[in-house]
């Protein structure tokens, strides 16, 4: 049987330490979606471990992915028909299981800027009726829902709310490029809102923020990913702005750790921010991964003035997570740790 390597591995065996009822997953029948993606796949994976480090588990794993092929590289460790059973579809296509079903993670939607923005009728048909259907085989087969959001859904941020609470929202305009993911996400958000309340279905939501970690695609896009990648090919930095620009980077087996914690503790039709609240400016993350990775001296930051416009109001603040808190998870991984982590993982 192969094994994961030895960061994946820490990861798993520190998330289940957690004091979390863990036992309330045993024997059940579990369906992710999005289980090739980056998020997806880590949820896929905790699960597995479960079963792995507590054989008497027993659960039931189906995950939905649109390439069977893409799901074995995304986690090459596992026995994929054996420990999982595979899903191979759209997931805005109805979801015809004929098991019963006990919990459904819907992970399934283009989260990297770079695809939505390239593919946004695919985008907003993930998130609605994608949503929808799988809503609706909650409702066939009783199971409980965790949907994946994002922060995504707050909008601009014109009051410079620093700490961003779940009943913060500022403005979006409906045609702006991103609003296929950030329009289609609220909507998301309303119908599981809205099948809790018409038919009572146990549906929670995560909104998540700035999630980094082993797993993530080095063409996503994102700063993080652009930054990781010059590393690892050994390219000098050069960023785009002059790297004022600050996020909440939240390590991504803290992030998955908060969604057990929402799907075990949270309480349906509610939504819990999930991400850190220490902020850090890209060109410090530049700086940072550059040291962790022991290449000060080779590569170079240019720091470029900036010559558009300002970042955008809704890029700046962080989560108030005080509600999940509240469910016991808080994250742990410092940057530094995280970071040093990402890179051990790549090389």
């Amino acid at each position: 049987m192969k094994t994961p390597d030895a960061v994946l591995t820490g990861d798993l065996s520190e998330m289940f330490a957690a004091p979390l009822p863990w036992e309330a997953l045993y024997g059940r029948h579990i369906l992710v979606t999005g289980a090739s993606g980056f998020i997806g796949g880590h949820v896929v994976e905790a699960l597995a471990w479960l079963n792995r480090s507590q054989p008497q588990a027993k659960l039931h794993l189906h995950v939905l992915a649109r390439d069977l092929e893409k799901l074995r590289q995304r986690m090459p460790w596992l026995d994929i028909p054996g420990e999982l059973t595979p899903v191979i579809q759209d997931v805005a296509e109805p979801c015809r299981l004929a098991t019963s079903l006990d919990f459904i993670i819907h992970a399934a939607s283009p989260a990297s800027p770079k695809d939505y923005l390239l593919r946004p009728v695919d985008t907003i048909r993930a998130n609605t009726d994608g949503t929808r259907a799988l809503l609706e085989l909650a409702r066939e087969k009783q199971a409980r829902v965790l949907f994946l959001s994002s922060g995504a859904v707050y909008g601009d941020n014109p009051w410079q709310t620093e700490a961003i609470a779940e009943g913060d929202f500022g403005r979006e305009d409906p045609l702006a490029p991103r609003a296929c993911y950030s329009e289609s996400k609220r909507l998301a958000e309303t119908l599981c809102r809205a099948y809790h309340s018409q038919y009572g279905v146990d549906a929670r939501i995560a909104r998540i923020s700035h999630c980094y970690g082993p797993g993530m695609r080095l063409d996503d896009g994102r700063a993080i990913c652009d930054l990781l990648a010059d590393i690892l090919h050994d390219r000098d930095i050069q960023l785009d702005s002059d790297g004022s620009a600050s996020r909440p980077f939240c390590y991504v087996s803290d992030t998955v750790l908060g969604l057990f914690h929402i799907l075990l503790r949270g309480e349906a039709g509610h939504a819990y921010n999930v991400g850190a609240t220490q902020e850090t400016s890209i060109l410090q993350l530049a700086e940072k991964m550059i040291g962790a990775a022991g290449k000060a001296g080779r590569l170079e930051v240019r720091r470029q003035a900036r010559s558009g416009p300002a970042p955008a109001a809704r890029d700046s603040g962080h989560f108030n997570i005080d509600k999940i808190c509240a469910l016991g998870w808080t994250p742990l991984t410092s940057l530094d740790v995280g970071l040093s982590r990402l890179l051990q993982a790549y090389v």
